[in-house]
């Protein structure tokens, strides 16, 4: 028999429940917040007490609401007072953010990071150096609750190992806890594949809020994907389930830094673009928007190349959509510039190489948060902690500030 939760693990519960409310949606009424969780106001005064007391949210009146009677109290995150440092390490940069409470980003910084030269020990220096000068600037007596990485590659987010990084060359890389022991602030550094973590962001805050069923796909070097059906996150038997990257479309296609050839971020990513296009310029976005402003010039090999990627993209999207029938298909990162280059392309093969049933109420969008969805993603993965266990995890990050 399963045991009856105590006071204690219902009151727990409920904190982090209207904790997640305030973080997801901002500014909420006590009202709101009551109907949503099905308890009686006197209950929800107590709740957002406790939180108010730790720091974690602020009680304010509402502007002028037009309605007779007492107004509800309004209750906002405390997103300069707790807050996480996302970090997120692309094909060709890194970028770090401080991120507080209810997802407003406060501080962010990037640096490109020159191809092929990923080597482990230096990434993880430079990234505990953008970390550092993130919690440097927070304001005196704000507490960091948590820190969450986005990376390239296959990451067993139980103990933050890089399995495998093609784009980068690392492998079984123990790059959680090396960071963690690096940065050294008593706080476990969270690791999650950034398409993963693009996905969530996107769900959550972004163009696909609220749905059950969503692709999202993060061009970088490679591509990755983000599979969200039913609501949950696809995994697999061993959480590297949506490298949907590495699916084959042309079998004499180009060669694929997996040791592949004609996988999907081959023929449809950056690499295939410059290439399509007769340039040697190194991988990156400046590089893909360097063709997309050629092709809106005239050039025809531009033009070209992007026809070329666009069909390669639609049938990568078109089997995906064959395959989970989401409701929306997001593109993130350099595929968003590609995408809008090559709509035409990418449609017609979708209504074309799709079967009709599942592609009828699909929607094809590019991705609200931009070149910010793997951080915010990372940053969600950091507030975990803190949106479970509000007050044990408050208190203890405060004691080792």
């Amino acid at each position: 028999m399963r045991a009856v939760p105590s006071l204690e693990e219902i009151r727990t519960r409920n904190l982090a429940t209207l904790l997640r409310h305030v973080h997801r949606d901002g500014p909420v009424s006590r009202a709101t917040l009551a109907e949503r969780m099905g308890l009686n106001r006197s209950t929800i005064r107590a709740l957002t007490a406790d939180l108010a007391a730790a720091g974690l949210v602020s009680e304010e009146l509402p502007g002028q609401t037009g309605r007779a009677g007492r107004p509800s109290l309004m209750v906002r995150p405390q997103e300069r007072h707790v807050y996480v440092v996302a970090l997120d390490v692309g094909g060709d940069r890194l970028a770090a953010a401080r991120v507080g409470l209810g997802g407003a980003v406060l501080d962010r910084s990037e640096t490109p990071w020159p191809s092929g030269a990923f080597d482990p020990e230096d990434v993880i220096a430079a990234l505990v150096a953008m970390a550092r000068s993130m919690i440097g600037v927070a304001a005196s007596g704000s507490v960091c609750v948590g820190v969450g990485v986005a990376f390239c590659g296959m990451v067993r987010e139980k103990d933050g190992v890089v399995r495998y990084g093609p784009n980068v060359g690392w492998m079984d890389v123990a790059f959680g806890a090396e960071m963690t022991a690096e940065l050294d602030l008593g706080l476990r550094v969270a690791v999650g594949n950034n398409a993963n973590l693009g996905a969530l962001a996107e769900r959550e805050r972004g163009v696909g809020e609220g749905l059950a069923n969503l692709i999202y796909l993060h061009g970088d070097i490679g591509i990755g994907g983000g599979i969200i059906m039913n609501g949950e996150l696809l995994g697999g038997e061993g959480g590297y389930g949506g490298e949907v990257g590495h699916m084959i479309l042309n079998p004499h296609g180009r060669t694929c830094a997996c040791g592949s050839q004609g996988c999907f971020e081959a023929e449809a990513g950056e690499l295939g673009l410059i290439a399509a296009a007769g340039r040697t310029d190194p991988p990156g976005q400046a590089a893909v928007d360097a063709i997309v402003e050629a092709a809106a010039r005239g050039d025809s090999a531009a033009r070209d190349a992007l026809h070329q990627v666009g069909e390669w993209l639609g049938y990568g999207v078109a089997s995906l959509v064959n395959i989970f029938n989401p409701s929306m298909v997001v593109f993130g990162g350099v595929l968003r510039e590609i995408y809008l280059s090559s709509a035409a392309q990418v449609r017609r093969r979708v209504a074309v190489n799709s079967l009709r049933a599942v592609r009828e109420r699909v929607r094809l969008r590019t991705g609200a948060l931009g070149g910010d969805a793997t951080l915010i993603g990372a940053a969600e993965l950091a507030f975990t902690d803190v949106l479970t266990d509000p007050l044990h995890t408050l208190a203890r990050t405060a004691t080792r500030a």
